[in-house]
């Protein structure tokens, strides 16, 4: 299992990016899935704007786009999971959390994609967002 963490354009990279990545690891097994190679990209707005335009044909700004490189038929995830760390932080005021609670809401969001969970209609968002609790639940237990 290879969890690594980079920036593109940005400085900021996670605290505790150990505790991180066991609590990744537990969460795709819970899904049952085992992670072979993922990497998460902090980046600008900007950048992320970008590739929202250019590989989804969205002209918007969002805090996360996911790559998936696995093959969850064969129990394994492997993907990029590009972080817009300016988006995240507006994020956390306008729900009134802290930046730390949204940046680790959206990294789990980016895993539990790769796991196959979708978010594009309001029960699969819902879906989602109970997944998200839950697993930053378990995220503050390993504390």
């Amino acid at each position: 299992m290879a969890i690594r963490y980079c920036n593109d354009g940005s400085r900021y990279l996670p605290e505790g990016r150990r505790r991180i990545s066991r609590w990744l690891s537990e969460v795709a097994a819970t899904e049952g899935y085992r992670i072979t190679e993922l990497t998460y990209i902090f980046c600008s707005s900007e950048r992320l704007l970008e590739m929202n335009r250019q590989f989804l044909g969205h002209d918007y700004y969002t805090d996360v786009i996911t790559f998936d490189y696995g093959e969850r038929r064969e129990g394994w995830v492997s993907g990029d999971v590009f972080i817009d760390v300016e988006t995240v932080a507006d994020n956390a005021r306008q729900y009134g959390a802290t930046r730390r609670e949204e940046m680790l809401r959206v990294i789990v969001h980016g895993l539990l994609h790769l796991c196959g969970q979708k978010d594009k209609t309001p029960r699969t968002n819902a879906r989602m967002h109970r997944k998200e609790d839950r697993y930053l639940a378990l995220y503050r237990s390993m504390e």
